[in-house]
């Protein structure tokens, strides 16, 4: 379903950043109702949003982006409009979690659940984040990351409004299960899943990257109520379309849906280019394992 809906921010200052988003290419191809009936542990803590911060480490992040994408989460987790849009929710408090992840089986906690209710406690996490080594590694498993993030809500300690998967990466899923069989069976369980393709660099076919991502991440990725995509096309203004994505999430809205053709009911580009790159360029058929 590509339908959108546009939602309205309480909060001047959270209004103030939503007005200049869309020179990052926002889209909104998703719709539904924001509640989720979410049986959890009486003892949970109650938040406005558990989000899952997942993070591509893969080889074609070169070491300049890789600290692009930290310091944007870092700055982001910090800035004003962050906590504006924290302050403005119904608890104050959001749980976050950050992982780095790269092929099917490799994803690494760097950050376990923490509370963030205020600057303190923001700073505390941007910090956790700060003081990780940084490393990266073999191949690209959007649908790896998918299948660790899924299951973390379970033993978050925490009873989010919602719940959400945001995903950074510049490539598509080369490795593991094909990206859309698990991002349907996230969304099924009630998972948002949103978008942050990374785009700086010209797409080519030894580097494997593909021409409009953002396209790719929208029918392939993401998914769920109110699921969209921030593309970073420009180094100078990856913290604020970070920052951005972050003040939505936590806000609770979506942009208004760009108008798609009828035919966009199907990808269009297809979910599986990423295995059939790999498989031109090594002969190795496609690796689903």
């Amino acid at each position: 379903m590509r339908t959108g809906a546009s939602w309205v921010l309480a909060g001047a200052a959270i209004g103030a950043v939503i007005l200049g988003i869309w020179g990052y290419g926002i889209a909104a191809p998703n719709s539904g109702p924001w509640l989720a009936d979410i049986p959890r542990k009486a003892a949970d803590t109650n938040v406005d949003v558990e989000l899952v911060l997942a993070v591509d480490v893969s080889y074609s992040m070169d070491p300049d982006e890789q600290a692009l994408q930290r310091e944007g989460y870092i700055t982001a987790l910090t800035s004003r409009e962050f906590l504006e849009a924290l302050r403005h929710g119904m608890h104050g408090k959001v749980a976050v979690t950050y992982f780095e992840w790269a092929g099917a089986s490799d994803q690494k906690i760097v950050v376990p659940w923490r509370l963030i209710d205020g600057p303190a406690s923001a700073q505390a996490v941007a910090d956790e984040i700060g003081r990780a080594p940084y490393r990266r590694a073999y191949r690209t498993s959007i649908s790896g990351a998918l299948t660790f993030a899924a299951p973390l809500f379970e033993g978050s300690g925490y009873r989010g409004f919602r719940r959400i998967i945001d995903v950074s990466g510049d490539g598509a899923n080369n490795q593991g299960m094909p990206v859309q069989i698990v991002r349907d069976e996230a969304v099924a369980q009630g998972i948002t899943i949103n978008g942050l393709p990374i785009m700086l660099k010209r797409p080519s076919a030894a580097t494997m990257d593909i021409e409009n991502l953002d396209i790719y991440y929208e029918d392939c990725v993401i998914g769920g109520p109110g699921a969209f995509v921030v593309a970073i096309r420009e180094r100078e203004k990856f913290k604020e379309a970070t920052r951005t994505k972050l003040v939505l999430e936590v806000a609770g809205i979506s942009p208004a849906a760009r108008l798609l053709p009828a035919a966009a009911a199907e990808p269009r580009i297809s979910c599986t280019i990423g295995e059939r790159m790999w498989q031109q360029r090594w002969g190795r058929g496609y690796d689903f394992n």
